[in-house]
């Protein structure tokens, strides 16, 4: 089975901003051409704009309009608040709200570092606090992590405050510890 095979049968499809730094223009043709066959087969499409500058050679218009041509695609967006205050000037988190619901996006959730993240979707907005504030060990990879407690409780069933819930606890796990990847040891007693 070949990859674009692989995306057409999946319930959700899950991309960031590093993944569109990756790819050319025709790459990224062909990318967002499979996105909207694979949803109009019944897929959600997942996305974080995990904006890293270095990734787009400093290039903010092309980097603007690959997301925004993304973002038409998407189902599910899960930024981080800063990243989205460097590359659209976002104020706050309820302002990244609003720009991303002016794409028709169903369900937001603006990951905001220690502070709680915020959960939009129903016509609904509705702040998550972390469960548990602490120093980090190291933050490598604490996106990553909200981000898949936030789609295995979803895809487990969980509306979109205990997916983000579930996430917080995920995420607050990675940064104890060194490194991108908790422990197999740790992770067995979660």
């Amino acid at each position: 089975m070949s990859i674009a095979q692989d995306l057409l049968a999946a319930r959700l499809i899950y991309f960031s901003g590093i993944t569109l730094s990756l790819y050319s223009n025709n790459g990224l043709g062909r990318f967002f051409a499979l996105l909207e066959a694979a949803r109009q087969q019944g897929a959600k499409v997942a996305f974080d704009s995990n904006f890293r500058p270095r990734g787009w050679k400093g290039e903010l218009a092309r980097t603007r309009t690959v997301y925004i041509e993304a973002l038409k695609r998407v189902d599910i967006a899960l930024p981080t608040f800063n990243d989205e205050a460097v590359l659209w000037g976002d104020a706050s988190p309820e302002a990244t709200v609003d720009r991303l619901q002016a794409f028709g996006i169903g369900e937001i959730v603006v990951k905001n570092g220690p502070n709680s993240a915020l959960v939009a979707t129903g016509g609904r907005q509705e702040f998550v606090p972390v469960p548990e504030v602490m120093v980090p060990v190291d933050i490598t990879a604490a996106g990553d992590g909200f981000n898949a407690g936030y789609i295995a409780a979803w895809l487990s069933g969980a509306d979109a405050v205990q997916a983000a819930s579930a996430a917080h606890r995920l995420a607050g796990d990675v940064i104890r510890h060194q490194g991108a990847l908790v422990p197999r040891a740790a992770a067995a007693m979660h």
